[in-house]
């Protein structure tokens, strides 16, 4: 009987164990992780004096914003700016998980699922789920996700396509935009964005004031 109690006792604490690893596990992980040095993204910007010895004004703008587009390109920036109404995610651009649309204002469909409810104030790494306090997608009228880095420079330029923005209001909003910084502190180990958001606001400081000119538009083939 004695014997048999302390086989049901051994039982139960293993149960018990079981259960706790079961809630725990996540979290420790989740600590372990954030833990980790993040990843540094392995393609490097120029800077702006790289560009120095292009004398044709037009040559160097283009020049500046194909270097800056290594930013605009990547999955940190297409991911929030999308072709379809659904947001997509991780390196792979792949469709946001759980499913959520743009809705009004890009927090999420009316009486759906908003932005909100899942994205806080800042990341929150023990999940690998990113934050900041105007965490939204943009507009349908700056989705990125399909074109050719010369029509996106054309797109952004537009006052109708950029949010009303003038040239030195884009150009604010890509050097100091804090939500445009997220995409060099994703958190959670996500590959950032090539170089800072100094490098890149630099980059496109330069560019305005080369001209703004855009690199020739490539019909994306992509379907």
């Amino acid at each position: 009987m004695r014997l048999l109690r302390q086989g049901v006792m051994a039982l139960g604490a293993g149960a018990f164990a079981a259960t706790l690893l079961a809630f725990a596990g996540p979290a420790f992980r989740g600590e372990a992780d954030a833990a980790m040095e993040p990843p540094v993204n392995p393609v490097k910007l120029k800077p702006v004096s790289a560009f120095a010895d292009i004398k044709n004004p037009n040559e160097r703008a283009v020049a500046l914003f194909e270097e800056a587009g290594k930013v605009l390109m990547s999955p940190r920036c297409m991911n929030c700016h999308p072709a379809t109404e659904r947001p997509t995610q991780t390196n792979k651009m792949t469709p946001h998980q759980p499913l959520v649309v743009r809705g009004e204002g890009g927090m999420g469909a009316a009486g759906g699922l908003a932005c909100n409810t899942c994205h806080h104030e800042t990341n929150f790494d023990p999940a690998g789920v990113p934050g900041h306090p105007q965490w939204h997608l943009a507009p349908a009228e700056m989705a990125w996700q399909g074109k050719s880095l010369g029509q996106i420079c054309e797109q952004i330029k537009d006052p109708k396509r950029n949010d009303g923005k003038d040239m030195a209001a884009l150009v604010k909003h890509m050097a100091e935009d804090s939500l445009v910084g997220w995409a060099w502190a994703p958190g959670a180990n996500r590959t950032p964005a090539p170089g800072s958001q100094k490098e890149f606001g630099d980059l496109i400081k330069a560019w305005a004031a080369a001209g703004a000119a855009c690199p020739k538009i490539v019909a994306n083939t992509r379907g």
